[in-house]
């Protein structure tokens, strides 16, 4: 491991980040290796304990490594990549990469919408949508929590069964001839409340992603309307810009 230069004009603190990070990015210290300790790190460095806190605070908030009340600091898993320059369900997509999906249908009813879902929807007043809340999960792990609104009257037919361990794009392409073209989204980072937090495995106000997102038919038909919440410690959101 290298040593901080304490005649460098970086600040110690950054130096020893940027050291840290530097045995993550080459593979030195694996997914789950625990960091030097504390009192390791200040001996062999010669600096404070003060200064390798805030040097190992900024790596938890980069998201390199997770801290264990009593056990110390640990490498995290790399972040699974999701790609926003395609329109793709959350089962199609991680399928695509050889990713083990599992998919939890927590609720799937008739109701009627919100003022809101229902002008996105174009739906006239008293026609009901189908409200499924579903929690997805990569090889067991939890990593977001999805509610999806769609018109009953485009597929009056869906079913909790039918949508039961698979994609609801390939579902409503095979049973009801609807294919997904195009689709509007926005993010923003929201904190979690217990309920949400509970599910994803998380501790409570942890900070996720929510992704808002309206999907249309080819002919322009507002089709779906999905909120979903990411865990922002497991994943990360890629986008492709062309010129």
């Amino acid at each position: 491991m290298k040593k901080v230069n304490k005649h460098s004009p970086l600040p110690l603190h950054h130096q020893l980040k940027i050291i840290l990070a530097e045995l993550i990015e080459n593979d030195v210290l694996q997914p789950d290796d625990p960091i030097p300790t504390e009192r390791e790190l200040c001996e062999f460095h010669g600096i404070s304990r003060m200064t390798v806190n805030k040097a190992i605070l900024s790596l938890v908030n980069d998201g390199l490594v997770y801290r264990e009340r009593g056990r110390g600091t640990f490498v995290l898993k790399p972040k699974e990549r999701h790609q926003l320059s395609c329109l793709l369900g959350f089962t199609e997509e991680m399928q695509r990469r050889g990713l083990a999906v599992n998919t939890k249908i927590l609720s799937f009813e008739r109701t009627l919408p919100t003022k809101k879902i229902q002008q996105a929807l174009a739906l006239r007043k008293g026609q009901p949508v189908f409200s499924i809340t579903r929690l997805r999960c990569i090889s067991g792990e939890p990593y977001a929590l999805e509610t999806a609104y769609l018109p009953c009257h485009l597929c009056n037919d869906l079913s909790q069964e039918l949508l039961t361990d698979h994609s609801l794009y390939q579902v409503l392409a095979r049973n009801f001839s609807l294919e997904m073209d195009h689709a509007s989204q926005s993010i923003e980072p929201v904190l979690l409340n217990e309920y949400e937090s509970s599910l994803l495995g998380v501790a409570v106000n942890s900070l996720a992603l929510l992704f808002s997102r309206q999907t249309y038919l080819a002919d322009g038909t507002p089709m779906e309307v999905t909120k979903a919440i990411y865990r922002s410690d497991r994943y990360k959101f890629e986008i492709t810009l062309r010129k």
